[in-house]
């Protein structure tokens, strides 16, 4: 496991929301905290761009977080879509988020789809689990 490389402040964000990293995903990374659930899902994917499994373990609800957290350094994590989103504002306590995330390894291109549930417990959101289908 390599230590993570975060872009600069400047740079646009890995999780292609069209921002730059220090008014999107940056904040969120420094600090574990996101203002709705969307924003923790983009985080967590910026996470696995960048390969901030630390990032992933704080942000993982607890009852649901695996003991170690191994990512692949040889998957490269290039876009993310957010098709569908239900609750997960700032006053709510739960919410979904469905994405597809594409990636390469070994110079193939996939996607894998998941609908992810969080939580928001004491004003902080977590990522609970989710259903993945890989395309």
């Amino acid at each position: 496991m390599t230590n993570p490389v975060h872009p600069a402040d400047d740079q646009r964000c890995p999780c292609t929301s069209g921002d730059v990293y220090g008014s999107c995903c940056g904040p969120v990374i420094s600090s574990g905290i996101a203002p709705t659930a969307l924003r923790l899902m983009r985080s967590r994917f910026t996470a696995f761009a960048i390969g901030d499994a630390d990032h992933l373990q704080r942000t993982w609800h607890p009852s649901t977080r695996p003991d170690v957290l191994d990512l692949d350094n040889e998957v490269r994590w290039l876009r993310l879509d957010i098709p569908d989103t239900e609750r997960g504002g700032p006053f709510d306590v739960d919410g979904i988020v469905e994405f597809e995330a594409f990636y390469r390894e070994d110079g193939v291109r996939g996607s894998m789809r998941e609908r992810s549930r969080f939580v928001r417990e004491d004003r902080v959101w977590f990522y609970v689990d989710g259903v993945t289908a890989s395309r």
